[in-house]
Parts: structure tokens; C-alpha cells; sequence
């Protein structure tokens, strides 16, 4: 019976043994929150953020544990989801839409060693950090293109919100496309929404119908480029390449890559270096990338658009350059100045020729 009880005690201090080093590695994984504006099927904006969490396991294996959120509203419901994964004993938690700021500033300071990093915001704390793609190079870029590949001279686009990150780019896309076409005109559709195949169809619908023959969208569905294809028009993907959406359609996309800064932020969140830090990326860094050109443009089209993305990269061009006007015709940019930063991130009007207004 003492050899059976032995044996038994000795099981069991195993199991017990086993059990401890089960929580101990459970306790040294990191764990990495990410919380989303939209499905990780939008094959946009999310998708992308996505694809960076799926790096993050790539990189580090074991290491680590993720947890993702989508298809969180703005508001209220953020600062629930972010409050819960700090309190879930996320280490670093990326929270990856504008509307994200607020709930992230308010949660951070409630979890002052949980390290919070907010995409295209503005608000930093000591545990806050800030990250950017300057998407509005590579609008500029492909607005080169559009100017020249459109026929009706008509721009269609289709926008979420009028937050300086979209006003930029619709600025940005329509500089890039007067560079190249004295005549071009450009219709926007506001339809307040990130992701809404619904409406972002409806809008594609009605700038077609009025003549564009070139679709941009900051939306985050294939929806647009959908429309385009059956069309038989021309249109841009957003934030990931399109093109299986839209083969014949997709002139290029602009593509955000967060793989390589999300492994660096959670290498440093791992080894106790992270710093709140404002980083903005855009061509030269990778951040943003442009997809392949689509065969049909011309030769001399394609040497336009890599001297546009080239210039970018080296320094040499910036897509806000004066002498440059606002809508209203007063100047704001003189000749051979360019923009700063902190005006470009405050960014609240159109450039002169832009159409229409914008949202209250």
C-alpha cells in the first residue's frame, strides 16, 4: 500500500509539476491585442492590420499570444474592447482606426504599464504611441495615372469621412491627376462609413453614371472595384491589392504594409525598450507600397508614375508643393514651398479645382 500511495504521490507531484510549467510559459508568452474597424475579410484596411498580426506569429512563435477584435464600432464600444484586452493582460495592445483615440487615451491612462500604440491618430501619452502610412504619396502617384488613363476627364470618388487623413488624399489625388490633365474634374461621394459594401456599391454606381471613368475609394470593401470591372472602367484598390477583384479594372492599389513595424514594435514591448514614438511611413520606409501597374497603361504613362514614386522616395517631390491654393482661391502654399508636417496632419479644406464641400 506505501508503494501504491508512493506511486501516487509521485504522479501527482508530476501533474503538478507539469501544470506549474504549463502557467509559467503561459506566463512569459507576450500578448498582443489588436482591434479592428472592420472584418478581416474586408480585403482592405483590416485585412492588412491582419496580415501584420498573422507576421507577429510568424516572427515569434510561442512567444507570443494575439488576440483580435473586429467589427468595433467607434465610441463607446472601443473603449469597452480596449479596457477589456488591457485588463485580459495584453502587454501591447494596436488599435487601428481614427475613432480609436479617444478610448485608447482614456484606457491608457487607467493602464499605465500596458503599452497602447493607435494608428493615424494624433494623441500621445508616456504609454501611448502613434503610427502612420503617408498614403497620400501613393494617391498622388496614382492620380498621375488616373489624369491620364480617364476619358471623360471625370475622377469619381468615394469617401468615408472627412477626417484630414481622406481630405489629404482627395487633395493629393486630384494634384497628382491636374499635373497631367488640365481638364480633369473629380466628383466625391461622401457615404460615412469605413466598410459598407452596400453603400459603397451605391456610390460607385452614381459617380459612374456621371460620367467617372476612374474609381478611388477610401472605403475599405472591394466593392468599388467590383463596380469598376463590371463597368468596364478603370479604378484604384485601397489599402491592400485588389486585383483579383477587379482584373481588368485595378490601374494599381496602394498597399500598407505594417508587417516590419508591428515585429519591431513587439520585439521592443518584449524586451523592455518600447517608447511612445509618432511614426509616419510612406514610400522610402515600406509603409506604403504600390501595387503592380496594370498592363494596359502605356509605356510613357508607367514612366510618369515611377518618376512621381521615385521623386517621392528621394526627396525630390512633394505632392504638396506651392504655389498651391485653397478651395476658396486664397493662397496657402507659395511657390516652391512645401507643407509641413503639422499642416498636413491638420488638413480641413480642398485644394483649388476640387469640387463641391466638405462634411460638417
Amino acid at each position: 500500500m506505501k508503494s501504491l500511495g508512493l506511486k501516487f504521490a509521485i504522479a501527482g507531484a508530476a501533474a503538478a509539476f507539469a501544470l506549474g510549467m504549463g502557467i509559467a510559459q503561459a506566463a512569459d508568452k507576450t500578448k498582443v491585442g489588436f482591434v479592428y474597424v472592420g472584418p478581416i475579410g474586408d480585403h482592405g484596411w483590416s485585412y492588412q492590420h491582419h496580415q501584420g498580426l498573422l507576421a507577429l506569429k510568424k516572427e515569434f512563435g510561442d512567444k507570443i499570444e494575439t488576440t483580435h477584435v473586429e467589427k468595433v464600432s467607434e465610441g463607446p464600444d472601443a473603449e469597452r474592447v480596449i479596457r477589456q484586452l488591457a485588463q485580459q493582460g495584453h502587454k501591447i495592445i494596436f488599435t487601428t482606426s481614427f475613432g480609436y483615440m479617444n478610448p485608447t487615451i482614456k484606457v491608457a491612462k487607467r493602464f499605465p504599464n500596458v503599452y497602447f500604440e493607435h494608428a493615424t491618430g494624433f494623441k500621445r501619452a508616456k504609454n501611448v504611441a502613434t503610427y502612420n502610412g503617408r498614403f497620400y504619396q501613393g494617391r498622388y502617384v496614382a492620380g498621375i495615372i488616373a489624369g491620364k488613363m480617364t476619358k471623360t476627364n471625370t475622377i469619381g470618388y468615394i469617401a468615408s469621412f472627412p477626417i484630414p487623413e481622406v481630405v489629404m488624399g482627395i487633395n493629393a489625388t486630384y494634384l497628382g491627376a491636374k499635373s497631367v490633365n488640365p481638364n480633369i474634374k473629380m466628383k466625391i461621394i461622401w457615404v460615412s462609413t469605413w466598410f459598407d459594401p452596400g453603400k459603397e456599391t451605391d456610390a460607385a454606381k452614381a459617380l459612374a453614371d456621371q460620367g467617372a471613368d476612374v474609381l478611388f475609394q477610401h472605403t475599405d470593401s472591394p466593392a468599388p472595384m467590383k463596380l469598376a470591372e463590371q463597368r468596364g472602367i478603370w479604378a484604384v484598390g485601397q489599402a491592400s491589392d485588389m486585383k483579383a477583384f477587379g482584373p481588368n479594372a485595378q490601374l494599381t492599389a496602394l498597399i500598407d504594409d505594417w508587417n516590419p513595424y508591428y515585429i519591431r514594435r513587439v520585439r521592443e514591448a518584449m524586451n523592455g525598450t518600447w517608447k511612445s514614438t509618432d511614426v509616419w511611413g510612406g514610400l522610402k520606409e515600406g509603409m506604403l507600397k504600390m501595387a503592380a501597374w496594370n498592363k494596359k497603361i502605356p509605356a510613357d504613362v508607367v514612366k510618369l508614375a515611377e518618376a512621381a514614386r521615385d521623386g517621392i522616395i528621394s526627396g525630390k517631390l512633394h505632392p504638396f508643393t506651392g504655389p498651391l491654393k485653397k478651395q476658396d482661391g486664397t493662397l496657402f502654399l507659395k511657390a516652391g514651398e512645401k507643407i509641413s508636417d503639422k499642416a498636413l496632419s491638420a488638413m480641413n479644406f480642398y485644394v483649388e479645382g476640387v469640387e463641391g464641400s466638405l462634411p460638417k
